[in-house]
């Protein structure tokens, strides 16, 4: 994948940079060394890999502020970072760049729970927002599998949803005011401990621009109160196109599970022979999840039980207590790291809708006989967000590039029957070449635009989103006019 080439001129003054950052930052908190800055060359998308200028840490929004000014001043980009969970590539430094690393932003701020909500600082992991109310009564509903590392800045740049979405949304639905610093360093504060605010939606702007518009330092988040009880069911089927329709009956039946997960054979042998949770020999398995009183659950689940028999099921198992409930999530929490252990592989984050799910399911599996690599399937059902994850060798050569070709071709077709590019996983660098895909020419002036108003010298997570032509042409315009 091409990355730009990084300014000869920004990379001879990295002593002035780093003595400037070194000036407003604990001596800790600067990280210049090249045997450490590794530490921060990719996220979660391994394959790509770039060593960053160097690395900062602050602690405050407004240790942030200065941070952001100095490099505005200096021309110098900035790649805001998370916990690096991304799968995208959101992270990924340029060799031009300094990482800005929100992970000693921890605190929590205020606590509110007759209003319902928790205002925390960003670098704060996504499962311990509910672990600072759980003792309460409350929850954060936002639930990717990667929330015991990844921090709410990253769910916030990339709009992260997770198994639960289905009934609760994704952190845009979750999301009610954040703090923000932009690139010259000016703080702006975004809606707030209310249920709307007026005028245009800045917020529904910001909750998934990808770290282009701004670094979040802050947020204001909805906490829930936890329901009475959940319980799940398992269900294995014959072929994919019987589970796929299983999961449209339920939706059409007008019940809300609060998830549906699927797994096909593939993903199901590598979870099961990893944790060892008890799933059935099969091509296809659900795993649906009610929640709210035993009578509710009862009911809820009467119907959805009987949708799955409609479908001739191979296994149709109810969890009967809290331990058989966590075998049966334990595998598809599992899955990523499960088939982590057997492959390097490349997870893909297309959406579709619901009805497409047989056709895509085949079409994948025959693209995967066509580019000669195997592919396993597991994904958000109830919301049509797939995760088709790639398996390819790192070591064999050509085989990331036939990884790559395979990819684009599955986010192709997840447009062609009327879905997008991205579900919650963002765009990145991973996508960034296929926005023209979905988007007209004009589709992507306009969002460029927006970028132009809130970081007009393009140095905020270079490289990401847009086509990289079109991003370095903006970056190069910028720096030409302000010369």
């Amino acid at each position: 994948m091409e990355m730009p080439t990084p300014d000869p001129g920004i990379l001879a003054k990295k002593g002035r940079v780093v003595a400037r950052l070194s000036d407003v930052l604990p001596k800790d908190a600067v990280i210049s060394d090249i045997s450490e800055t590794r530490a921060y060359e990719c996220d979660a998308l391994t394959a790509y890999k770039c060593p960053p200028l160097c690395a900062v840490l602050p602690a405050s929004t407004e240790e942030v502020a200065a941070v952001l000014k100095i490099c505005h001043e200096e021309g110098v980009p900035v790649v805001p970072r998370g916990s690096g969970t991304s799968l995208a590539g959101g992270a990924l430094p340029t060799a031009d760049s300094v990482i800005l690393g929100v992970a000693r932003l921890n605190e929590v701020l205020e606590t509110d729970c007759d209003n319902r909500f928790i205002r925390v600082q960003t670098g704060r992991t996504n499962l311990s927002v509910t672990g600072a109310v759980e003792s309460d009564g409350f929850f954060y509903a936002p639930d990717p599998s990667s929330q015991l590392a990844c921090a709410i800045a990253g769910n916030i740049a990339m709009n992260s949803g997770g198994a639960h979405c289905l009934k609760y949304g994704v952190t845009t639905n979750n999301l009610l005011g954040v703090t923000m610093v932009q690139m010259d360093g000016t703080v702006v504060e975004i809606g707030g401990a209310h249920m709307d605010a007026g005028g245009y939606d800045w917020l529904g702007l910001i909750c998934g621009s990808e770290g282009q518009l701004g670094v979040v330092t802050e947020a204001t988040l909805r906490i829930l109160p936890k329901p009475e009880g959940a319980r799940p069911v398992l269900m294995g089927f014959s072929s994919n196109e019987v589970a796929g329709a299983c999961v449209s009956d339920i939706i059409k039946a007008g019940v809300l599970p609060v998830a549906i997960e699927f797994m096909d054979r593939p993903i199901i042998e590598i979870c099961e022979n990893f944790a060892k949770a008890g799933y059935p020999e099969c091509e296809a398995l659900l795993i649906v999840e009610v929640e709210g009183s035993p009578e509710e659950i009862d009911a809820q689940l009467g119907v959805i039980m009987q949708i799955a028999r409609n479908h001739d099921p191979v296994e149709l198992r109810e969890a009967a207590d809290s331990d058989e409930a966590g075998k049966i999530w334990l595998g598809r929490k599992s899955a990523f790291g499960a088939v982590g252990q057997v492959a390097d592989y490349m997870c893909l984050d297309g959406t579709i809708p619901v009805s497409a799910l047989p056709h895509v399911l085949n079409r994948i599996e025959e693209m995967s006989q066509e580019f000669g690599l195997k592919v396993g399937n597991v994904f958000h059902a109830g919301d049509g967000n797939m995760h088709p994850l790639i398996m390819f060798d790192a070591n064999k050569p050509g085989d990331l590039e036939t990884c790559e070709a395979f990819g684009a071709e599955i986010l192709k077709l997840c447009v062609e029957v009327g879905g997008c590019l991205t579900g919650e996983h963002g765009v990145g660098i991973e996508k960034r070449d296929l926005m023209d895909v979905q988007f007209a020419a004009a589709d992507l002036e306009a969002q460029m635009r927006v970028k132009d108003v809130f970081d007009p010298a393009w140095l905020l997570n270079p490289a990401k989103v847009f086509p990289l032509k079109a991003s370095e042409h903006r970056r190069s315009a910028a720096e030409s006019a302000a010369a």
